[in-house]
Formats: C-alpha cells, structure tokens, sequence
C-alpha cells in the first residue's frame, strides 16, 4: 500500500449516520455485533461474494452471512475487487475512480490504481469520480471488510448502462489469485409485500445458484449486471454460488407492505 494516507485524494463516506453509524466506535460495534450474531457457514476461501448494500438495521445481518466467510482470510486477501450498481448519477459502462482512496469512519481503504489500470484499455470502462461520490452500494460493504480482513486495497467499480459481459470482461481482467476477493453489492426485489418478495425472490436465487445470468433482470435485483457479469465469469472457472442467507426488510426492521429483498451467496472453489 501507498504509505502516506493523508497526502492522497479521497472519496469521503456519502452515508455516514444513515446507513451505519457516523462514529467509529459505535460502527466498529455495530460490525462486530452484526457478524457475532451470524456463524460462517465453511472454511474454505471465498473468491467471490454477493452481499446486500440496505442500511445496516435491515441488511447488516444477511451482509455480515458473506463477510464472516472471510475470517480466516485476513492474511491472504490483499485485493478486494468491489461493484455494484449506480444509484444516482447515469453511467455509460462501467466507472472506476480516480481518487487515491475511499473513507469510512473507520479510517481509509486506498484505491488500487495499478490494478485498475489493467481495465483502462477497454471501452466500457470510463474514469469518473460523479458516480462514486453519493453512491452508498460500495461503501456500506467497506466498514466490514475493514473489520474482516483489516489491511486491503480496493478497485471500486460502479455498473451502469453495461452488459454483463461487459462486467465479465472486466472481472476477468481483475481476476487474479487467492490474493484477490470479488464483491458484488446488490439487493433484491423491490417494494412488493412481503408473501411477494419472497416467491420473486426465492426464485432469483434458485437463478443465481444455477447459474442463469440470462434471466436476471432489475425487477430481480438493483445489481442485476455486476451479479449476472460475475456469474458469467464464475462459470469459467467452474465456481457456483453457494447460498449463505436470504431474507428481506420484513424480516428485520421494515413493514410487510412494501418490502426489499437481501441475499448472501459465496463462490469458492469447494462450495458445495
């Protein structure tokens, strides 16, 4: 890593005290209550994650199922490879920053620039800081992986109007070694009551685990083309998803009138 942190240039957290808490020792708590709570579900190494990006209150439990895969990764990931959808601002392709570093209140994860230029050449990566400046998807996955693995270097990129090829093409190029994580941030379905989402939902897993990329679309999930580019690129290498949790915002701190759905998957070579 790059050893003067202060000199660089930084995305400062957009959604610090409303997705998760504002002060580092209560957010430090927060994780660390969140992942007790849940047990991990194997010991082998996860290459890649599927993890929710809701405010921590109603997705913090189904996201720390994914990241408490990594407890006995800490020694090997040095690389974690972090996408999702935008939000806010229109993309055309796939956004990769160009700050030095991402913060937290738990302090700030640098940018890995040498790998992000392995990606530079192609054309459906653009270099925009807009995307990522209000974006929560990357950020609410931050403060567990800083918890989970401590020292790291991110790639942070933003899906926009892509094609999920296009994000395997990507993924490919960042694949690398057991060094390197993948972590895709999506929620599910959206805003239907709660008996609904969940037949949607427990279909957009039966998808994921079979690996149909082609039939996921955004009425099954906001990160429709970072999960369907991951599934593509994880068939190549013969990895499948293996379910952690699933629930949604009824089942934690929402009504059942209007709910979201979460998922957790791991992709690792063992998974069964």
């Amino acid at each position: 890593m790059r050893a003067v942190l202060q000199r660089m240039t930084t995305r400062p957290a957009a959604v610090a005290g409303l997705f998760y808490a504002d002060d580092p020792d209560r957010l430090r708590a927060q994780v660390l209550d969140l992942l007790t709570d849940v047990a991990a579900a194997t010991k082998v190494m996860p290459k890649a994650l599927i993890a929710p990006h809701a405010g921590y209150a109603y997705s913090g439990r189904v996201a720390a199922a994914a990241f408490a895969t990594l407890r006995d990764a800490a020694q090997t990931i040095t690389r974690v490879v972090l996408i999702g959808p935008a939000h806010y601002v229109h993309v055309r392709g796939i956004a990769a920053p160009t700050v030095d570093a991402f913060e937290t209140p738990l302090g700030r994860v640098a940018v890995d620039l040498e790998t992000l230029s392995a990606v530079a050449d192609l054309q459906c990566v653009i270099r925009a800081d807009a995307p990522h400046a209000p974006e929560h998807a990357l950020e609410v996955e931050l403060p567990f992986l800083q918890t989970v693995l401590g020292s790291f270097e991110v790639v942070p990129l933003i899906v926009g109007n892509s094609a999920p090829r296009d994000v395997a093409h990507v993924l490919r190029r960042l694949w690398g070694g057991p060094e390197t994580l993948i972590v895709v941030s999506s929620d599910l379905s959206h805003y239907h009551d709660y008996e609904t989402a969940r037949r949607l939902d427990d279909a957009t897993a039966a998808a994921i685990e079979h690996g149909d990329w082609a039939s996921l679309g955004p009425n099954q999930a906001c990160g429709c083309l970072a999960v369907a580019g991951l599934l593509v690129e994880a068939g190549r290498h013969g990895l499948k998803a293996h379910r952690l949790l699933l629930s949604n915002s009824g089942d934690t701190a929402g009504s059942r009138d209007r709910v979201v759905g979460y998922g957790a998957w791991m992709f690792a070579q063992t998974a069964s």
